[in-house]
């Protein structure tokens, strides 16, 4: 959907009884059949200013984004609207980054640079002149344009793996649904790692007012996105993820989605999500009817979970 859409919908989530929202700082979409990649800082300080919703944003610093750069965006975002941003950071996906023309690191490297990024981030939220030479490079750079409060900076996370090592530094964690027995892993891991932050959850779902609708939209919008691990990572255009897609089924989206035209289905699985001491739950409905998706959830979901 167009941004401007999207803005509508977020005011229109808010007015349904919604309290949050976030979005993901892509180049390109997964698919094609999603049509639109708005720039995520523009739409936010649009969001931010249209509703009272405490809003946040996944990101990847160190190729994309310079980290100096991050820093300057949250913190101006912070300053407008005090106590109502956050940021999150992860090491990146090549669909998004290879815009540069930089070599695509690998795992490893990506998480060092990240690393580096987030004391680069933090310095300068602190007021620090930041000088730093490593992945990243930075010259006696300076925020002049600080909040009283520096914005939350969380860790995104799909493995137990990297939670457990976004313990160590992150101020919270978010992650995506991805059955409720690896989500309590991953949750684990990150209490294990020393985080005692907040634990955010992204759940895609697929509602519809009858079941093989609700399982078709799922298929046809999202399958591009259920990629994971390495692959998911690593793949670079919208072809390349359409192509290595090709051959998931209708009935595999169901591993990877909430797919139900049951409104009570939905509410019993977000319970289930909600007991692993999830903190924020952010619904993501795959499909395009978005307007009948707020109206359906806010008033069959929303007084279930509250």
């Amino acid at each position: 959907m167009p941004p401007s859409a999207l803005l509508r919908l977020t005011e229109a989530a808010e007015q349904a009884g919604f309290r949050r929202a976030m979005c993901s700082d892509h180049f390109a979409p997964f698919g094609e059949e999603q049509g639109q990649s708005g720039f995520a800082w523009s739409w936010l300080g649009a969001a931010l200013a249209r509703t009272n919703l405490p809003l946040g944003v996944v990101n990847a610093p160190g190729q994309r984004y310079h980290p100096a750069i991050v820093a300057q965006a949250a913190a101006t975002l912070a300053e407008m609207f005090p106590g109502r941003f956050w940021l999150a950071v992860g090491s990146g996906q090549a669909l998004n980054e290879h815009v540069t023309g930089d070599r695509w690191p690998s795992k490893p490297e990506r998480n060092a640079r990240l690393r580096e990024c987030v004391e680069v981030i933090r310095r300068l939220f602190a007021g620090e002149c930041v000088t730093h030479r490593g992945s990243v490079t930075v010259d006696r750079a300076v925020l002049w344009s600080r909040p009283v409060q520096s914005p939350p900076l969380y860790a995104a996370a799909v493995t137990p793996e990297t939670a457990r090592w976004a313990g160590s530094w992150a101020d919270g964690l978010i992650t995506v649904n991805q059955g409720v027995e690896t989500v309590r892993r991953v949750v684990e891991a990150y209490r294990d790692g020393g985080g005692g932050g907040p634990v955010l959850l992204q759940v895609h779902l697929s509602w519809a007012a009858d079941e093989d609708t609700a399982l078709r939209v799922a298929h046809e919008q999202w399958r591009t996105g259920i990629l994971g691990s390495d692959v998911g990572w690593d793949l670079v255009t919208p072809a390349d993820f359409a192509e290595a897609t090709a051959y998931v089924r209708p009935q595999d989206m169901r591993e990877h989605v909430l797919v139900s035209s049951d409104p009570e289905r939905h509410a019993h699985w977000l319970h289930e999500y909600a007991a692993l001491g999830i903190d924020e739950m952010y619904l993501h409905h795959v499909g395009r009817d978005q307007d009948r998706f707020l109206e359906v959830f806010a008033a069959r979901v929303l007084p279930e979970l509250s």
